[in-house]
């Protein structure tokens, strides 16, 4: 009795071809574990995964932190994580790099030497409020990362009052510095863009600036939160990266972080008893059935009255970043 032949598998290096084109990019990042998943690795992590990203988490050191306050930073060695980096980047294809804040000089030294091999990979760095430091590890580290990370950073991400205290300390005009007069400050230092956030504007609004020392290519207003949020720039930054690792120009990407970012806002949540958190994942959330028709017309029709003010944001290339150490 005949019976019907058994179809030949699929060749195994197929479905590897298959797999690879279909696999999300890797994004390497360079930042703290927080035990209270506000900030740090954690807020990298699922930021990068929600829009479609993998991470590959760096561990620089551990916070002992809650959601109110950071108590104590405790580094690794640059040598733990130079071997970190060194293991995945020989074994898996890197397409963005971001640095968040990785403990002390001897890391950012590490990071740029490792950086320094990939001048094709972008760097997006971002700094965050390190005044609950002691002020002379906060005075050594930033300026390890003026000379070591920042001639290595396609784009420089930070909160306007925390940029303007760092790179323009000696600030004597009576105005406060606009985005384009701290990227001045950040291209002295070969930092091509910056994006300033929480730039203060009336009627409870910010501005967020996207810009080069030259010109101002874009920016996004939003209405300020009432409620006090803890990871806020790493989730901003981690977007950004991941959206420009995906292929994104800088302009599209940088809206697409800000308006992931209004969301994750939008729909925060408090854990505990200090400050509220990014829900990244805020898209799983189950919708409310509940809401009628008129509800969500009026809904509707609020939101397109209060639509950010945006300014398109040009297209760019990106510099590599093959400065010598």
């Amino acid at each position: 009795m005949a019976t019907n032949p058994i179809s030949s598998p699929s060749p195994r290096s197929s479905r590897e071809e298959q797999a690879t084109e279909t696999a999300p990019i890797c994004v390497l990042v360079f930042n703290s574990s927080d035990p209270s998943g506000a900030s740090g690795l954690s807020a990298d992590i699922s930021t990068i995964s929600s829009v479609g990203g993998h991470a590959l988490p760096v561990t620089c050191g551990a916070y002992a932190r809650d959601t109110a306050r950071i108590y104590e930073h405790f580094a690794l060695d640059d040598e733990a994580v130079t071997e970190q980096a060194r293991a995945v980047l020989e074994d898996i294809p890197v397409t963005a790099i971001k640095v968040g804040f990785v403990g002390g000089p001897a890391n950012l030294s590490a990071i740029a030497e490792i950086s320094s091999d990939y001048p094709d990979i972008p760097v997006i760095s971002y700094m965050p409020d390190l005044s609950w430091w002691e002020d002379d590890k906060q005075d050594q580290y930033l300026d390890a990362f003026k000379e070591l990370v920042l001639p290595q950073t396609s784009v420089l991400v930070g909160n306007h009052n925390t940029l303007w205290r760092w790179l323009l300390p000696d600030w004597e005009h009576s105005r406060s510095p606009t985005a384009r007069d701290i990227a001045m400050a950040a291209e002295a230092l070969e930092v091509p863009y910056v994006l300033v956030t929480g730039i203060p504007l009336p009627d409870q609004f910010v501005d967020n600036v996207l810009t080069t020392a030259q010109t101002v290519l874009g920016n996004s207003k939003y209405e300020m939160f009432d409620a006090s949020f803890t990871g806020a720039g790493d989730t901003l930054s981690a977007a950004l990266t991941a959206l420009l690792a995906t292929g994104n120009d800088l302009g599209v990407a940088t809206l697409e972080a800000l308006e992931y970012l209004d969301h994750s806002l939008d729909a925060g949540f408090r854990p505990g008893m200090g400050h509220y958190v990014p829900d990244r994942l805020f898209w799983a959330q189950p919708e409310d059935d509940d809401a009628d028709d008129d509800g969500e017309a009026d809904e509707a029709e609020a939101s397109s009255d209060n639509e950010p003010e945006t300014k398109p944001i040009e297209g760019f290339v990106m510099p590599s970043h093959d400065t010598k150490h």
